[in-house]
């Protein structure tokens, strides 16, 4: 049996919906959502809602603890790599790669592997 995981929104309880109405019929709750996965907020939230919640009340917490921006960020033709996919390619002899390296402001592309492509940690940014 999978683990159940609690929906992080804080106030999920407070949502008046059927699936939230649990307990015995003179007890039953309103309780916090309980699954097997989630699909917002990285599997951590039941709901946009729930995850809005939280972004409500933990955002400022979250950008002092992990760091706010002081400097504006940069595209330049050094850092503008973003890999690519082209998901309408067809070749009879798979000879042509459609995976690729495309920088954003030169416009030119450079071809990759399939491995290369699914390594999170490539890239071709010299910064």
């Amino acid at each position: 049996m999978s683990d159940l995981k609690l929906c992080q929104g804080p106030d999920c309880h407070t949502y008046h919906t059927q699936d939230r109405f649990k307990g015995t019929k003179p007890n039953k709750t309103y309780q916090t959502r309980r699954r097997s996965s989630f699909y917002y907020g990285g599997g951590n939230f039941c709901d946009m809602r729930c995850q809005n919640d939280w972004i409500n009340k933990y955002i400022e917490q979250g950008l002092d603890h992990f760091g706010r921006l002081t400097e504006a960020k940069h595209l330049t033709k050094e850092n503008a790599w973003t890999k690519d996919y082209d998901y309408n390619w067809r070749s009879e002899t798979n000879q042509h790669s459609n995976w690729r390296s495309v920088n954003q402001i030169t416009k030119e592309q450079r071809p990759l592997t399939e491995a290369q492509y699914n390594d999170t940690s490539y890239t071709l940014n010299e910064r």
